[in-house]
């Protein structure tokens, strides 16, 4: 089958040269290339240009038996790289289905089948222990936030610096959770995420609705929680010493985080710091040291679309590709703002051209984004593990964010009637619920 050779050009977010269109060919009518390189095309010239016709297999008796290594080649590849496709039932049928019709060739196709077969078994048996891991993860913190609002007093007794008082090592536990939420997000997520549902599919004839993947959302819960549980270790402490101890050890922990390629937990700790109830603490604040928290908020400026952090992200990608070492390879994106270039890129351009064919250069480039963080999710953290620390960071009481503000209020008083106001109504409100 003729290959299709990849698009080499950039993605102009400008907008696309859409005047361009090399003549087609005789042998692939509706087909445009640019210096030999396939750029776009309808999607039935495209459609017949990837089937298998007699022209390509002339020999009627032996095409079945001549494409299925193609075949399993492709049915192995969609089995690792899109697991989550196989759970719903049918889909999994008509593997089966397809795979029994190649099964009677040779013993070789039988082993390679039955090698992808485990394969896929194995893998959607971990995705699903993660989900339930995370279940489990999540009914504990909600646990521990129960008994934390019938025993408020209980708070000041044990905090993250209590567990240990080490940037370097906190932010290499925060590594490994990013890595390991990362590494279950499948690429077909993203594009569940985006994709606009035809009303014209119903529940019968609608694969997508039955895949179950959740793993990207859960990740993004993953970034608020860490937020959130920032700004309730700066918050909790009655005494500002201690307030500010806890603000320059996670200017530390960020600090650190940022060296390590983990941009994602950095963010975080600067959103949890940056919480109004947080930045309100003056007082606290002038006993902190903040030109590191300045410089590390610099490297995070979203101004220019976000373009320091996005040179830093070049280099860390430099960096993991020449890397020496498994700690050099780390890349830990801000999701949020992978997501929504994702998005935009999805959104702001348009999926046809205007003679109606297939915006490969569109499509290439979200492929390229896809697979740059398909490269970030396979690299494994080098860090030993913590369970203590884990088990914190994962399921330590978060308080919500008027709990923060009335911790807050607590530690540094109401500076004007609004926060007065304020204070006296999150007063009657939560403490009524205890």
């Amino acid at each position: 089958m003729p290959q299709t050779p990849p698009f080499p050009g950039q993605l102009n977010t400008g907008g696309f040269n859409n005047n361009v269109y090399p003549s087609t060919t005789e042998s692939s009518p509706g087909l445009y290339y640019q210096d030999n390189n396939l750029v776009s095309g309808s999607l039935e010239a495209l459609i017949h240009h990837l089937v298998p016709t007699v022209d390509y297999y002339p020999d009627v008796s032996l095409r079945l038996k001549k494409i299925t290594p193609k075949i399993l080649q492709l049915l192995t590849e969609w089995t690792e790289t899109f697991p989550y496709d196989f759970r719903d039932e049918r889909m999994m049928r008509s593997l089966k289905e397809l795979t029994q019709r190649l099964t009677g060739w040779d013993e070789v196709h039988k082993k390679a089948i039955s090698q992808m077969s485990q394969g896929l078994i194995r893998r959607l048996t971990v995705l699903s222990q993660f989900e339930e891991a995370l279940v489990k993860i999540n009914a504990t913190a909600t646990e521990r936030l129960t008994a934390l609002k019938a025993k408020p007093q209980a708070a000041t007794q044990r905090d993250l610096l209590s567990i240990c008082n080490d940037p370097f090592t906190v932010a290499q536990q925060l590594t490994h959770i990013e890595l390991e939420r990362l590494s279950y997000i499948g690429p077909e997520e993203f594009v569940q995420a985006f994709v606009h549902k035809d009303p014209l599919d119903n529940e019968k004839n609608c694969f997508s609705d039955h895949k179950k993947a959740n793993n990207l959302g859960a990740y993004v819960d993953w970034f608020n929680r860490l937020s959130y549980l920032v700004a309730t270790e700066i918050c909790m402490p009655v005494k500002k010493k201690h307030r500010a101890r806890v603000m320059d050890f996670f200017i530390d922990v960020a600090r650190e985080c940022f060296n390590i390629g983990n941009f994602n937990s950095l963010m975080a700790i600067i959103s949890g710091m940056n919480m109004s109830p947080v930045s309100r603490l003056r007082k606290t604040w002038n006993k902190v040291k903040t030109a590191k928290f300045d410089i590390l908020e610099h490297q995070m400026d979203p101004s220019s679309n976000f373009y320091n952090y996005r040179t830093a992200l070049r280099g860390a990608m430099q960096r993991s590709l020449t890397a020496n070492s498994s700690r050099e390879k780390i890349v830990v994106p801000f999701f949020s703002l992978l997501i929504k270039d994702i998005y935009f890129l999805n959104e702001g351009c348009s999926s046809r051209l205007p003679n109606g064919h297939v915006n490969f250069e569109k499509f290439w480039e979200l492929a390229k984004q896809v697979s740059d963080f398909m490269t970030w999710k396979q690299v494994e953290c080098p860090f030993e593990k913590d369970r203590k620390i884990l088990q914190y960071l994962l399921t330590a009481p978060v308080f919500t964010e008027d709990a923060l503000y009335l911790a807050s209020y607590e530690s540094e008083g109401p500076e004007n009637n609004t926060e007065k106001d304020r204070c006296k109504s999150l007063r009657s409100t939560l403490l009524s619920r205890v």
